[in-house]
């Protein structure tokens, strides 16, 4: 059930939103709030609640206040009612404006606002108030959380749909484009220019409605019916060779675009590569358009609206900045069939707080180990607001005493029957049982009692126990009263680089952008108050920082802050030219949304963009030399080599450098006189390139000479060389400071190594392109830089890995790195929606003489737990003695147990011992792969088709005990903290640790595995499906979850012969209990 249309259009059309929300089920509210926000009051009053969401209204005396003031109000509101709906009305009743600003955790807040007019239909109001009912049977269940899910879900909606309907839409109009597109020959090259053509295009349409373009939205249009016009006289006219172009090159890419006013209207000066005359037009100069392309790409573009801020509109048909980034990010993923895939905000942030945070106070301790000293103002202020820093989700109900029947387990193991239900939601976050509960506010209270004892005084401890690392960082600065501090971590912040080596469309650098902006602008602001309360000349240091802020030609403080961080922090590589152009046009799109139009301004009040061509680059990250040392290792006994071509290279890319060096002054500056730095610099660079291709070419057997053969050696291989490229990054500081990715998992098989070859590869036996990208990181990065990478499960625990995983965990052989490991499955829920990957997080520290291992358990999770998934982390500490048992990299969960527990199982020998060569009696049968929280085996051959089915013979224990043990849930906790949750390969099983058993453990696993067995037959049965390649199939479906209770008793028979306490127990028998039993007790349940 659900409010009428008709009632609901009626009251909304006649302002009567009480009685609107009455109708909804809400409940009625009267509190008055008066914000006041640049020197005026402003009444909020609210209209209804539900669970302590509010809906306040706020009427005003005249119109709707902007948009920079309803964020205030928001603002100010919110330190009294964090969750609420706002609704401005204006005093003559003809505007309303719903204003919802997602506040959701660890994330930036995002506006979503739905204007409604009395001239309008109020059909979106409509269509978002359907999720906002609720019914009297939901009163007694209802939570804040599950109202601010609701509100959520029904302003976000219309985001989603428009997202997919524009991607869709785009992939043909690209294809459409491509068509029109003559005098490229090389399919690659023109594919490019159609991207580059419509990335421009789009660029324009974004800054056209914004009024840069002659004051004209429809600009592009207008100028299309001008040239028709034209061509009507004379037919050789055409609108992208006559205009377009003139538009791009003498227009929006010169500074002296003046003498072109009359044809093209006032335009502002842009600069940033984007609109430079392109390789392409250079080397292909006969490029024609026909004007039919852009009448039918207008079309399409025209049936949106194009906003440069992330406002959500009435309309549904919004195009901002974000939508593009989506976009992009898929559409290049899809062409590329690389592996790749769209990485989510919440998962950017997560790494990119994690690494660019303790990299910066890493920094700040050597510029200034004062400020960081244990028992410092820095650590005292996390020491007296403990709960300001962890994540609200952990705190979640905690000041509430739990039911007697849930406490009489805390100390009595046997008494805690009640604690795998579901718990009420007072007390819990969605889909918690109470276990979890229990678990997560233990967790609190001992995270909580360390920060006050003061033992939490290192920035990495902010990782480990997962705490607000970007508030704390905020904080420190916006609390300090050591202006040397500030000084410091500004330098800090100025320096960092940061590196996505396969960045795609740039999802991780505008992670890293928003990590980084609101820490310039704390420093900023606090230079101001020093400056302002310090006699003159006090700061000098400050007052040169400030006069480039408050330069004239920076058209805000937050242009600058951008403009900075894209100029000297950001760097990203990727195989794919059309990435790289469109991560270049999100970026000039974030500063140009920063900008108002003003046209009596120098060039309209907008600063022109920073030309970053040489931060964001296009070649094969995995191809070319990384270092001096490398070029001279492959060039040693090359015929005619000598040791004074190693001096000339270092000379020419220390020309580079400081070619580089010319032309990144010439951006910070704006210096319009040194425009040609980058001519020079492009020059110099291609010169060094092409010797050094040369080199490499020759290890690969291609002769320069033999020039079609060497060209096609080149083209499928793009070498990119990271010293020539970034020399003053690799060769002068030893690296980047931060690299950060989500690299492609291809397999690297015999199909792509026909594409490319890849040489000197410690972990080339891995076979996978994400392994190499990672061991390319080790080497382009500083010793004491921090790296992080969203990778598949497999990388850490499975043999084929072991190279990697050789790499990344700490050894006696490697200067070590603390590793922090959180591992994701993919099922209920997955961390990339609709693909099915299993994964893992890994932030690898600075090398450091005391290297650790965090972990987490395996995560799962619900779709609607999506959104406090990263706060909810919790890692462990791996004891060396435990970690050292094994190559691979453990996921244990919960050190206080597993540690001791799996050093007493190591302590067996492996059932390895067990396996018969020749045919016994005894056998256990097996599937290598499949089954989701239960793995199926018995003691006979499965009756049932499958190309995973095996069998192992056995001489020493039976096939019932060997069903016994391997159904155990010991064995599953054992599996899930080694292995990759899929595959149960010979050596995942036959690894389990069993031996030295009595006579009475044999016996009672001989008898409950007999009874196990019987018992997984009676609960299973043969289904019959049809297969496109192998027609009808028949396969046994397993219900192992309905044989629990016997699994318990042999997981009781196997605590005694380990060991094991009753506690250990308890958490072996409840190991993963939710997802294995799920609501039906089904093998297989999920709610994606």
């Amino acid at each position: 059930m659900s409010i009428k249309k008709t009632v609901c259009s009626k009251l909304i059309k006649n302002f009567q939103l009480r009685e609107l929300f009455n109708q909804l089920g809400w409940n009625h509210a009267t509190k008055k709030e008066p914000v006041a926000v640049n020197g005026q009051v402003y009444q909020l009053e609210a209209i209804a609640d539900k669970s302590a969401f509010f809906v306040f209204v706020c009427e005003t005396s005249g119109k709707v206040p902007d948009y920079a003031t309803r964020k205030k109000i928001d603002s100010a509101i919110t330190k009294l009612y964090h969750q609420h709906l706002i609704i401005f009305i204006d005093s003559n009743k003809r505007q309303q404006v719903w204003q919802l600003v997602l506040k959701e955790l660890d994330k930036p807040a995002v506006v979503r606002e739905t204007p409604y007019f009395s001239t309008q239909e109020p059909e979106l109001l409509y269509q978002k108030l359907q999720h906002l009912f609720f019914s009297i049977d939901e009163e007694d269940n209802i939570t804040v959380v599950d109202v601010t899910g609701r509100v959520q879900t029904g302003f976000n909606t219309n985001a989603e749909k428009i997202t997919k309907k524009f991607y869709e839409g785009f992939k043909k109009e690209h294809t459409a484009f491509l068509a029109f597109i003559i005098g490229i020959p090389e399919p690659q090259d023109k594919d490019w220019y159609a991207s580059l053509m419509l990335n421009r295009l789009m660029f324009i349409y974004f800054i056209q409605k914004k009024g840069f373009l002659n004051n004209d939205k429809f600009y592009l249009k207008t100028k299309l019916a001008e040239t028709q016009s034209r061509k009507g006289k004379d037919k050789f006219y055409s609108f992208y060779r006559n205009f377009l172009l003139v538009l791009f090159h003498k227009g929006l890419g010169s500074p002296d675009n003046k003498k072109f006013e009359s044809e093209l209207g006032k335009v502002p000066y842009l600069n940033g590569g984007l609109f430079d005359v392109h390789e392409l037009e250079i080397t292909y100069t006969d490029i024609k358009i026909e004007d039919k392309a852009f009448e039918r790409i207008f079309s399409f573009f025209d049936q949106y609206e194009w906003h440069l801020d992330t406002r959500q509109q009435a309309t549904g048909k919004e195009i901002n900045p974000d939508v593009i980034g989506y976009i992009f990010e898929k559409y290049i993923n899809d062409r590329a069939a690389m592996g790749a895939y769209y990485t989510k905000e919440d998962i950017t942030d997560y790494i990119g707080k994690n690494c660019i945070i303790p990299f910066l106070f890493d920094e700040l301790k050597r510029l200034y180990a004062f400020a960081l000293k244990k028992g410092g103002d820095i650590w005292k202020q996390l020491q007296k607001n403990p709960n300001d820093y962890i994540y609200p989700a952990i705190q979640y109900g905690v000041e509430l005493e739990l039911p007697a029947g849930i406490a009489k387990g805390l100390e009595d193991v046997s008494k805690r029957e009640e604690w795998n239900k579901a718990a009420p939601a007072e007390y819990a976050l969605p889909t918690e049982i109470w276990r979890e509960v229990v678990e997560r506010r233990r967790r609190y209270a001992e995270v909580k009692e360390k920060i006050e004892a003061g033992d939490i005084h290192e920035i990495n401890d902010l990782i480990t126990y997962n705490l607000d690392i970007t508030k704390f960082a905020i904080d420190v600065i916006q609390n300090s009263i050591d202006a040397e501090l500030i000084r410091h971590f500004y330098k800090a912040l100025e320096k960092i680089t940061i590196l996505d080596p396969t960045c795609g469309s740039g999802a991780f650098l505008f992670a890293a952008l928003n990590v980084l902006e609101p820490l310039y602008e704390a420093c900023i602001v606090r230079m101001h108050s020093f400056v302002a309360e310090a006699a003159k000349g006090k700061y000098k240091t400050f007052d040169e920082v400030l006069k480039r802020v408050d330069a004239p030609e920076h058209p805000n403080l937050q242009y600058f802050i951008f403009k900075s961080i894209i100029l000297n922090n950001l760097f990203g590589v990727d195989i794919m030219n059309e990435a790289i152009e469109i991560a270049k046009l999100r970026l000039f799109l974030k500063l140009v949304a920063t900008v108002d139009v003003d046209y009596k301004k120098p060039n309209m009040g907008l600063e022109p963009l920073p030309d970053i061509d040489f931060n964001i680059r296009s070649g094969n990250t995995l191809v070319g030399f990384v270092s001096i040392d490398e070029v001279k290792k492959a060039v040693e006994g090359q015929l005619g080599f000598h040791d004074k071509d190693i001096a000339s290279i270092e000379e020419a890319a220390d020309y580079v450098k400081r070619a580089f060096s010319a032309f990144r002054e010439a951006q910070i500056e704006n210096d319009i006189t040194k425009k040609g730095a980058k001519k020079q610099l492009v020059e110099r660079l291609h010169k060094l390139n092409d010797r050094l291709d040369v080199y490499l070419g020759k290890l690969y057997g291609k002769d320069p000479k033999k020039t079609a053969e060497y060209k096609s050696w080149h083209d499928s291989h793009k070498p990119f060389h990271w010293f020539a490229e970034y020399y003053e990054i690799i060769h002068d500081r030893g690296g980047f400071d931060v690299v950060i990715g989500n690299p492609p998992y291809v397999e690297y098989g015999e199909k792509l190594k026909k594409v490319y070859r890849l040489l000197n590869y410690q972990t080339i036996e891995c076979g996978n392109l994400h392994s190499y990208v990672a061991e390319r990181a080790y080497k382009i990065s500083r010793c004491e830089g921090f790296l992080g990478f969203i990778v598949p499960l497999p990388s850490i625990n499975t043999d084929r890995m072991k190279p990697l995983q050789a790499l990344i965990k700490p050894s006696k052989q490697l200067p070590n790195r603390t590793i922090w490991i959180s591992s994701f499955d993919e099922r209920p829920s997955k961390l990339f929606v609709g693909v099915d990957q299993r994964l893992i997080i890994e932030i690898i520290g600075s090398v450091s003489k005391s290297p650790k291992i965090f972990s987490t358990g395996i995560n799962r999770w619900s779709s609607t737990a999506r959104h406090y998934l990263f706060n909810y982390l919790y890692y462990s500490m791996q004891d060396n003695n435990v970690s050292v048992l094994t190559d691979s990299i453990l996921k244990i969960k919960y050190n206080k147990f597993e540690s001791n527990m799996l050093y007493r199982l190591y302590t067996n020998e492996a059932i390895e011992k067990y396996k018969s060569f020749k045919p016994t009696e005894n056998i256990l049968a097996y599937r290598t792969a499949g089954g989701r929280y239960w793995k199926a085996v018995s003691n006979k051959e499965f009756d049932s088709e499958s190309l995973s089915n095996k069998i192992a013979y056995l001489s020493g224990i039976s096939g019932n005990q060997a069903v016994a043990i391997v159904s155990s849930s010991t064995f599953w906790w054992y599996y899930s903290v080694h292995y990759d949750m899929y595959n149960l390969k010979d050596y995942m099983i036959f690894g389990f640790r069993f031996s030295g058993y009595s006579e009475s453990i044999a016996g009672q696993l001989e008898k409950l595995g007999s009874k196990l067995a019987a018992s997984i037959e009676t609960n299973s049965k043969l289904e019959t499906v049809y297969s496109k390649t192998r027609g009808d199939v028949t396969s046994r479906r397993y219900v192992i979850s309905k044989s629990k209770p016997l699994i318990d008793e042999i997981d009781h028979v196997l605590a005694k012969h380990y060991g094991f306490s009753s506690e250990e127990l308890d958490f072996i028998i409840n190991y993963d209990i939710k997802y294995r039993m799920g609501k039906s007790g089904a093998e297989e349940n999920g709610d994606e």
